[in-house]
């Protein structure tokens, strides 16, 4: 029996152009390098347990996986990002200076990175604590608090460039607000 870097090997040679098929014919040539990447990943973290008689289906059925995933995550961000639109609007359709600040801060999240986004939520509108918070990310919470603190910081970042360009008014992003 070959060694597993051979078996690996041998695989990705036999199979790697119709993955990559596969993945265009789904997703496009854009998507279909990344998929295959992520296809022969978990492949060779998982060889032990690809069938020598399906080593085809079972690496399509990965590369679905991956893909079905992909699309998921596109949804959600896709959603958010309508969301975080909707609320933009309605906030500018507001009067008043709380308006104001309330759409320097709704533009500027919207501008951050989905994982910025995601750890200014988790406590901030979806009422975590910080333990929680860590948990959902699968990392300690002190590296959820780092995680937090730089996040916090592009954020004010974004918000005081937003504000500056739009209102001329700096507006401030309360840190415990956030939490």
């Amino acid at each position: 029996m070959p060694n597993p870097h051979e078996r690996f090997t041998a695989l990705y040679n036999t199979y790697q152009a119709r993955v990559y098929g596969y993945a265009a014919s789904r997703a496009g040539h854009q998507l279909a390098e990344e998929v295959v990447s992520e296809t022969f990943l978990v492949a060779w973290r998982r060889l032990d347990s690809i069938p020598d008689h399906a080593q085809l289906p079972w690496l399509l059925r990965v590369a679905r996986n991956i893909l079905r995933d992909n699309f998921r995550q596109a949804a959600r961000r896709q959603s958010l990002e309508a969301e975080l639109r909707m609320w933009i609007d309605e906030a500018a359709a507001d009067v008043g200076e709380h308006a104001t600040e309330r759409v320097a801060v709704l533009r500027a999240l919207a501008g951050l990175s989905d994982a910025d986004k995601e750890i200014l939520t988790l406590t901030t509108w979806h009422g975590l604590s910080s333990t929680e918070a860590a948990e959902v990310l699968g990392c300690s919470k002190t590296t959820f608090f780092v995680r937090l603190h730089r996040a916090r910081r592009r954020l004010q970042s974004a918000v005081d460039a937003t504000s500056t360009a739009t209102f001329r008014k700096p507006v401030t992003v309360p840190g415990r607000e956030l939490r």
